[in-house]
This record gives C-alpha cells, structure tokens and sequence, in this order.
C-alpha cells in the first residue's frame, strides 16, 4: 500500500472549504446546514473517485463502501458552531486515502464512514447512535436543537437519502483516527496516542421556573429567582462532588437560556444543560443521583418549579485489543518512543458503533491542547505520521 500524503492533506485542506469561518481554519458545518450538505456531495464524489460505493442513509450517515465485507474506517464531518478544521474530518480523510491506497494496491477491502451529528446539535452522536441502535429512529426524530428546530425535519431536508441502512455485518471492525482534542501529546512531545477507552457521558436539559417580576420594587427575599437558583445549584453541585469524582471527572453547565433575560426583570425561568463524563458507570450513576437531589432540593427550598429533560448519554467502553494492538506495531514502526497509550476524555462515534462491532482508536496531537476553536490546528507532519500508522494497521489486520 502507497500512500500519497500530498493527496490526503489536499483532500483535506478541500473539505475545510466548506464552511470556511474566521481566522487561521476555523470551520462553521453544523449537522444539515448547508456546509454539511455540500461536503457531504463533495465526499460522495471522492468516495466514488476512491473506487468505493456511497451510501447516504435516511439519517444522513454517509458510507463508501468496498466491494465485499471489509475493516470501516472514519469519523465524522459536521463541526460545532466554532469549530476546527480537524476534529471529525482528519479521520474520515484518512480513512478515505487509506482505502484509496488499499484499491489502488489490489490491498484488502476497506470501507469509509462520515457519521451525522456527531457533535450534538440534536443529541449526543446522533447519526451513530441511531444506526448502532442507540436510540430509535422515532425517538431521535422528536429530538430539536437549541433553536426549536427538530431532527426529522433536518434530514428530511437532506437531498439524496436512501430508504434503508447500512447492514453492521458487512464490516468487521471500525477504527476512528482523530485528533487529541486536550493537550497530553502536545505537553510531552509525542506524536501518536493508541486509545485504551473512551470515557462515558450523561447529558440533559434542567428547567427552574420562578417568577417574572419587576426588578426595582420586587424585596429580595420575596423574590424567586431562577438565575439565583442556577448559580446556587453550580455552587452545591461543585461542593457535593468533590468526594465523589476523580481527577478526571468533568462537568459542565455549557448552555443556558434565562427567560426573559432583561437588566430590570427578575428572571422567571432558565433552561441549561447539565452535562458530567467518567471512565465508570457506576460512577456516572452516583453523579446523577446527585445532580436530581440537587436541584429538587433548592427547587424545593426556593419555592420553584423543577423539570428534568430526557437523559442522554453513553456508558463507558474499552477498546477491542486486536485492532489497539495493530494500531501499536504501528505506532512503534512510524514513532519509535514517541507513543503512548491513554485514555480518550472526549466522546466519539467510536462508543455507539462498539454496539455493533469491535472497535479502537487512534489519536495524533492537538497544538495547545486547543478544540472546538477555530485555532484548533495539528502539525502536518504528525497528520502524515498517524495516516502511517492507520494504513500500517490495516495492512497488519489484512494478513
């Protein structure tokens, strides 16, 4: 197998022209917008050109697939509202030079995959999650985004959608190349990370409802505040995890709408996500209990109104050892001491897809440590050098 690096940083350099934003290679190319539409035609194009055959299914997964059952290769190509150049895409163009190269060398098939919405404007990796049976289609079209507006009608939107779905069984195993996304490679000067397991995440919407009242006359202590009730849950949440988390434990309030968010109006009601990620399940659990008690406690206290949105999420998972090690021999064959095993802190469609069959990953630095930002950047040097150890893996898998 030959790979032509000069292709695959073409490929992938053109795929950061749809959506374009900012400075340096900021990308805008949310789930169905039209930046994603146009990629996506664009990909099925190199796809075709690559000699596979594309499949865009009714949830707007878009598949290149070989001519018989084969090792899936991919990630994702939808960015959040700011995002980089590289997160999500460097894995589906690696996966699509490396079964170009495979073709080109009468090499074992290989298939290519750019999941929808991996990102979450609707959910939590959506497109995998459905067709990994994570969620039912149903249920995943009631879902909305922060604007109202919901998922069927995204894809319904979406020009070029097959009736049916991939069958899982043509493949036999799926590996997700991506950038780090945190600052662990970068910090030591290593240029290839072999992931052990993806951490777990929960995710949901919580609502305070108070009362709307005039800002100027309204005593505080008669005041039922929501923004009040938002920062006292952060407060106690923060106080009552500590015993419970690890060093890396995280969570996250990271959208908050507060209604009617005027300077002389009590807030009458705020809506915010609540989101919290672990290695453990158990520990997942405990973490929600937590967060329920919480916030029904101070509902309670504080005389509000309390709804939980529905529970998202995805428990923890280890990564298959065959395919790791493959990807290892790789590692040590192109970066000879300058690899590591770790842990993925971020979530990937690599979690919903190990449903169906046996999964690894593998991860080249992020400068900075920097993601979702417009600066997010990796020296093209280390791309090159983790399209090597893919292609090495998959040639080891091949034998």
């Amino acid at each position: 197998m030959r790979l032509n690096s000069e292709r695959f940083l073409r490929d992938l350099h053109a795929l950061r022209g749809f959506g374009a934003a900012g400075v340096g290679k900021g990308v805008i190319r949310p789930a169905f917008s039209e930046a994603d539409v146009e990629a996506r035609a664009w990909l099925k194009g190199r796809m075709l050109d690559a000699g596979l055959t594309p499949h865009l299914d009714p949830v707007g997964n878009l598949f290149g697939l070989a001519y018989d059952r084969s090792l899936l290769l991919g990630s994702h190509s939808d960015s959040q509202p700011e995002g980089g150049w590289l997160d999500g895409a460097l894995g589906v163009i690696a996966g699509l030079e490396v079964a170009r190269a495979s073709v080109e060398a009468g090499g074992p098939p290989i298939s290519v995959v750019s999941f929808q919405d991996e990102e979450g404007r609707f959910g939590v990796t959506t497109g995998s999650a459905i067709w990994s049976g994570q969620i039912a289609l149903e249920e995943a079209d009631a879902l909305s985004d922060h604007e109202g507006i919901g998922f069927g009608d995204a894809r319904a939107s979406m020009p070029g959608r097959a009736e049916t779905f991939v069958d899982p069984d043509r493949f036999t195993g799926f590996i997700e190349m991506h950038i780090e996304q945190g600052p662990v490679l970068d910090q030591a000067n290593d240029q290839i990370g072999v992931v052990s397991g993806i951490v777990g995440i929960r995710d949901m919407k919580i609502t305070f409802g108070g009362e709307q009242n005039h800002a100027g006359t309204t005593p505080m202590a008669l005041r039922k505040d929501a923004f009040q009730a938002l920062s006292d849950f952060n407060t106690r949440l923060n106080d009552r995890f500590r015993n419970v988390i690890t060093p890396r434990t995280v969570w996250t309030i990271g959208h908050v709408n507060l209604h009617p968010n005027a300077s002389s109006i009590v807030p009458g009601r705020v809506n915010f996500s609540m989101q919290w990620r672990d290695a453990d399940a158990d520990r997942l659990l405990h973490l929600e209990r937590i967060v329920r008690d919480t916030a029904s406690e101070l509902a309670e206290e504080r005389q509000i109104s309390l709804e939980f949105g529905p529970l998202l999420g995805l428990d923890p998972v280890a990564m298959d050892p065959g395919l790791r090690n493959a990807l290892r021999s790789g590692a040590e064959r192109v970066a000879p001491e300058r690899w590591r095993d770790m842990p993925s802190g971020a979530l990937h469609d690599a979690t919903n897809v190990s449903r169906l069959m046996p999964v690894a990953m593998l991860f080249v630095p992020s400068i900075g440590g920097i993601s979702h930002n417009f600066a997010e950047d990796t020296a093209e040097e280390d791309l090159v050098a983790g399209l090597r150890v893919l292609a090495h893996a998959v040639g080891c898998l091949g034998q």
